[in-house]
């Protein structure tokens, strides 16, 4: 085989099918790690346990000869442990995989799986974010702030070790039927809260490209930082009248906290700072990713809208008969 991969995060259902398909893409083996058992299944992706925010991480590293690290435990909440546990692994667990690979002589390729969030989202953005462009505000808290961090961490990184292609994928909002996202535990509620006098454009990612472009990233050196999203936009007002399900108008000031107490009511979650994402909307620009990454996705926003609403439960407007 050509290479060694590490893949950090694995517990997470989309970080496993990452792992998978870097292992089926390519002529390399694929160890994956994480604190608990993933749910889904590996294939042939060899599992370690182990705990990012410790020195375990860099004996990782040196018993299975890793080559190339792509790093995906990065999340806006964790189901256990609260905001502390979620920045610890985030912003500590970084700096303990970056410092274990500045270590490693072996590793000549590092994949960050990062996020638009490191735009923040405020009424100051402009219409499309190029990668040169800087956050207007929201980045102050949450999971914002924690990608803005890492993401400095891997640039210092990048400095310390020049002779590493490092790569950052700064990816728009995942949806799928098929596990938890950010904006699927949102669009899971029957009623959908949303602020007045607003209506966000959306920009959505479907897993296939997601997990395709991560896949190349790591069987292949593509160093710099791209934008990673779906063609086109999608209101909130559409996608709500796509689901059938009717949209609770709550003043912009408090919006975040009554929408996390609404939501938490109905049985759901939400994650901090989403309700600036569904106040402001955040656009990327994709031209870096198709022109220098070579890469186009296939699915447009829509079209993964579409795939996902396909299969959510119909909403209370289309229970009622009535129709977009």
């Amino acid at each position: 085989m050509s290479g060694v991969v590490l893949v950090t995060g694995a517990a997470t259902p989309g970080v496993a099918h990452a792992a998978r398909r870097i292992a089926e893409a390519g002529d390399v083996r694929v160890v994956a790690v994480d604190t608990t058992l993933p749910t889904d299944d590996l294939g042939s992706v060899k599992f370690v346990r182990a705990d990012i925010r410790t020195p375990v991480i860099s004996k990782v590293l040196a018993v299975e000869d890793i080559d190339t690290v792509v790093h995906m435990d990065l999340a806006p909440m964790r189901s256990r442990g609260g905001g502390s546990a979620t920045k610890e692994i985030n912003v500590i667990g970084t700096m303990q995989v970056l410092a274990a690979c500045q270590r490693a002589e072996a590793v000549r390729r590092v994949v960050l799986a990062s996020s638009a969030a490191v735009y923040g989202a405020s009424p100051r953005d402009p219409a499309v974010f190029t990668e040169s462009a800087t956050a207007r505000g929201g980045t102050k808290s949450g999971f914002a702030k924690d990608i803005v961090e890492v993401e400095g961490y891997t640039r210092g990184f990048a400095r310390r070790r020049p002779d590493v292609s490092v790569t950052t994928l700064r990816m728009a909002q995942w949806l799928s039927p098929h596990f938890t996202t950010v904006l699927g535990t949102y669009f899971s509620n029957p009623v959908l809260p949303v602020p007045m006098g607003f209506d966000a454009r959306l920009q959505l990612l479907h897993p296939d490209d997601a997990l395709e472009v991560i896949a190349r990233a790591a069987l292949e050196d593509h160093p710099g930082t791209f934008n990673v999203a779906g063609d086109g936009v999608l209101m909130l007002t559409q996608a709500a009248r796509m689901l059938g399900k009717p949209t609770l108008p709550i003043p912009p000031l408090g919006f975040g906290s009554v929408l996390r107490q609404m939501v938490h009511f109905m049985g759901s979650d939400v994650s901090p700072g989403v309700h600036r994402l569904l106040t402001y909307g955040r656009v990327l620009d994709t031209t870096a990713l198709r022109e220098i990454f070579g890469y186009s996705p296939r699915h447009t926003t829509r079209e993964t809208f579409e795939w996902y609403a396909e299969s959510a439960r119909p909403g209370l407007l289309h229970a009622w008969g009535i129709t977009r």
